[in-house]
């Protein structure tokens, strides 16, 4: 079989880049020949760019399409119209990152004038046009062959915003990358309870709610042995609004709160050979992440986090909000879920590791087992007999 990826790659820094890659090098490894034709070229904003994009292709050498949306990103939408036009007998699948919708805001000339535009009056526009936005959405998701989530709250989601048939989504979960096993750091009861936030570090990631959280287990709990490392990517567009940078604003934050400087550490930009003894050197990742009020006129993200995958490759546990698809992905004995911004209840998720740290190993022992479960030759195994199916137009196989 050889399949063609549409999807960003690495160097591009996003989530999905690095999946897209993962995806590809354990699909080339289960024997599927990967053609990678935007590889080192990014795609085009506008239908215009992505027809001469696409016109350079010899698509008729390829057996399916295999594309990666999300992320804010239009142009790998825009190829798979493309392709559903110019192509029509061609197999198309799509991994959908961030369900219920595929992309969440317009393509085209509305998509060009946020560049113009103030942020409010873009907002607006966004708004007016998901009417429009929406039925293009539903009109190639029913030209796909077949789409993929990773989770199952993001497939029913997905199919029924979509309007999608039974079986024409599938979830297949984020595939996690294969590392040695490696101890917890001393318990707390010998040491300090070590907490990690890892991810980019941007506003609506809930980093404010995990402060706010430790200033009052601290104030019920003075005497409490704490260490928490800030961790992550710093994309300029996104850690700098206008004025003040948003870490700037978190370490005001965080003196605010009272906590002793010992106890916080950042580790920003953390290149990926170091990402494994970083998440292995703590006991517990935190996702306190908090859903969009604004995105909610749009839909329901239902999406999970490539964090979620590297806690379960290196056997560590979880404790998120519930936003997105989170309380899915902590429901293998690897974690635990609080109501998304409800600051007391993250503090008592910590307070409980502080007062039973056994907890710590039985959740770890949960996350290695889901770690394994998940290795990307399992995972890819899963595509390869889905991309078979849809070649020979079994659309159902995995089921």
């Amino acid at each position: 079989m050889r399949i063609a990826l549409i999807a960003p790659l690495p160097p591009e820094q996003s989530g999905i880049a690095d999946y897209a890659d993962a995806f590809q090098n354990a699909l080339s490894q289960e024997g599927l020949e990967m053609s990678l034709p935007f590889k080192n070229k990014r795609l085009g904003h506008t239908a215009q760019q992505v027809d001469l994009q696409m016109k350079k292709i010899n698509w008729r050498d390829v057996d399916l399409v295999h594309a990666e949306l999300g992320g804010g990103r239009n142009g790998e939408f825009l190829a798979l119209e493309w392709l559903a036009r110019h192509h029509p007998l061609l197999p198309l699948s799509a991994t959908v990152h961030d369900p219920e919708r595929l992309i969440w805001r317009p393509p085209g000339w509305p998509n060009a004038l946020s560049k113009h535009l103030p942020r409010r009056a873009y907002q607006v526009l966004v708004l007016l046009c998901d009417p429009w936005t929406l039925a293009r959405e539903r009109r190639l998701a029913a030209k796909l062959t077949s789409l993929i989530t990773l989770t199952d709250l993001g497939a029913r989601c997905l199919a029924q915003r979509m309007r999608l048939p039974e079986g024409k989504v599938l979830q297949i979960a984020h595939g996690n990358q294969i590392v040695p096993a490696w101890p917890l750091p001393p318990l707390p009861a010998k040491g300090a309870l070590k907490l990690l936030y890892f991810g980019f570090i941007y506003r609506g990631k809930g980093i404010e709610d995990l402060i706010a959280a430790l200033a009052i287990l601290i104030a019920k709990r003075p005497e409490a042995m704490l260490e928490l490392t800030l961790a992550g990517g710093t994309a300029p567009e996104m850690t700098f609004a206008n004025g003040a940078s948003y870490l700037d604003e978190l370490k005001t934050l965080l003196k605010a709160a009272g906590l002793p400087a010992h106890m916080v550490r950042w580790q920003l930009d953390v290149p990926t050979a170091e990402i494994v003894p970083l998440i292995q050197s703590h006991h517990v990742l935190i996702l306190p992440y908090q859903e969009s009020k604004k995105l909610a006129f749009l839909g329901q993200m239902r999406g999970t986090s490539g964090v979620l995958s590297w806690a379960a490759a290196c056997g560590r546990s979880v404790i998120s909000s519930d936003a997105r698809a989170f309380a899915e992905e902590v429901s293998f004995g690897n974690g635990a879920v609080y109501p998304q911004g409800n600051q007391a209840a993250l503090a008592a998720q910590l307070l409980q590791l502080l007062d039973q740290p056994a907890l710590l190993q039985e959740r770890s022992k949960g996350a290695e087992a889901l770690g394994m479960a998940r290795r990307w030759p399992n995972i890819a195994k899963q595509f390869r007999k889905l991309f078979a199916s849809l070649i020979q137009g079994k659309p159902n196989a995995l089921h």
